[in-house]
Formats: structure tokens, C-alpha cells, sequence
């Protein structure tokens, strides 16, 4: 008899912790596509497995997670795809298409579940780093720094605008010819920190990342 897969189809309908980070990951790392037959699909393809069964089980999918072809010098890729016409049109009303990279829009997510949203975000397109600065002076300092990338100027120029709402009070734009990047310095970072992490359900977040704001926390004291 042939496995039916399913998922929960109404899962991007209503605002959940659990929906908002989804939804915040796809902003990042997912597409939108379909086919002369008929059939509609969203994707997510990453390097990271074992985050990716997460997803798997926040949408209460049974399809099968895939391998995408490696090729040279590349990490490896895998995929969760789900054909659903209903999944596929909900996260277009939310403001997604199939060619979103350089057309990205932020979501009106509500306030609840801003620091969802932005922690899979995060997750998928951004990246915080500790290193010493000011190594030319007699005193180093340690410095903590995050940043959001994205082929959208207007997806971060609204990012930085909502997340000014919640506290991070600096941040900085920079332009380049291909992309675009948020970044933001020591306290605001903190910050972003402490708001994206307040609350986890179902351990939706990239282990290596929060870690490295935990080692910061840890070396800072």
C-alpha cells in the first residue's frame, strides 16, 4: 500500500510561537515553486539536519528529509519539501513568492511573536561572532557582533525598524552591490540576545549560534 505523507496544511494560517520561527527560517532559507502539473511546493534547504527535523516536526510533516547534490568546496544540503496548494497560497497572502530573494518583504508579525520570527531568521541568515578589537592598543576588548544579510534592502531597513520598537536602540545598514546587511555592536546584541532566547518552544533554534552568545555571557563575567 502506498505511504500517504502528510502535514499539518493549516499550519501558517494562525500566529504560534512555532509558526512565527518556521516562517521566520523560510524568509531566510526557503522557496516557493510549483509545476505545469499542477503542483505547488515550499522548501527549505539547509546544511543542518538535525534543525531541520525539528521544522519537520513543528509542521507535523511525515515526508521524508532528502540529500541535494554536493558540489565541490560545498557543505552539504538537505532538503524538506511538501506539496500543498493550501500551505503554498497561505505563505504567499503572508507576503512570499517564488522569486523572493531580491523582492523579500517582512511579514506583519505581531508583536507576540516578533522574537520568534526573528530568532529563525537569525537561524537561517544571520551570523554573531566574539574576537578581540582594538588589539593595537594596550587594553584589547572583547567585542561581541550579529548581523542580518539579505538580498531585500527593504526586508532589513523594516527589520531594523522593528526591532528598534523592542529596544535595540543602534544597528547599522550597509549596502553592498549584491546584498545587504544589519549589524549591530555589543549591547545591542545582548539585547537581541536576550529577546530572541526569552522563549524556545520545542528547541526551534540553531544550537552553534545561541552558544556562542552563552560563551560571550560567560567570558564577560
Amino acid at each position: 500500500m502506498p505511504v500517504y505523507k502528510k502535514v499539518n496544511k493549516n499550519f501558517f494560517k494562525k500566529w504560534t510561537p512555532e509558526m512565527a520561527y518556521v516562517l521566520g527560517f523560510f524568509a531566510a532559507d526557503g522557496y516557493l515553486t510549483f509545476n505545469k502539473r499542477g503542483a505547488y511546493y515550499w522548501c527549505i534547504q539547509i546544511t543542518d539536519k538535525a534543525l531541520l527535523e525539528k521544522i519537520k516536526r513543528a509542521v507535523q510533516a511525515t515526508h521524508k528529509i532528502s540529500l541535494r547534490p554536493k558540489r565541490q568546496n560545498e557543505s552539504q544540503l538537505y532538503r524538506l519539501q511538501i506539496g500543498s496548494k493550501t500551505m503554498f497560497y497561505d505563505l504567499q497572502k503572508l507576503g512570499f513568492t517564488p522569486w523572493k530573494t531580491k523582492n523579500l518583504v517582512l511579514p506583519h508579525v505581531p508583536r507576540k511573536y516578533l522574537p520568534h520570527f526573528v530568532r529563525g531568521y537569525f537561524d537561517g541568515d544571520g551570523n554573531v561572532w566574539i574576537g578581540l578589537i582594538h588589539k593595537n592598543r594596550k587594553k584589547n576588548t572583547l567585542a561581541l557582533l550579529t548581523a542580518f544579510t539579505s538580498c531585500s534592502r527593504s526586508f532589513l531597513i523594516n527589520l531594523h525598524a522593528r526591532l528598534k520598537k523592542v529596544g535595540l536602540c543602534g544597528g547599522s545598514l550597509v549596502f553592498y552591490r549584491t546584498f545587504c546587511r544589519l549589524q549591530y555592536s555589543i549591547e545591542d546584541s545582548l539585547h537581541l540576545a536576550l529577546f530572541m532566547y526569552q522563549s524556545i518552544p520545542h528547541g526551534l533554534y540553531l544550537n552553534r549560534k545561541k552558544a556562542i552568545f552563552d560563551k560571550f555571557k560567560r567570558m564577560r563575567a
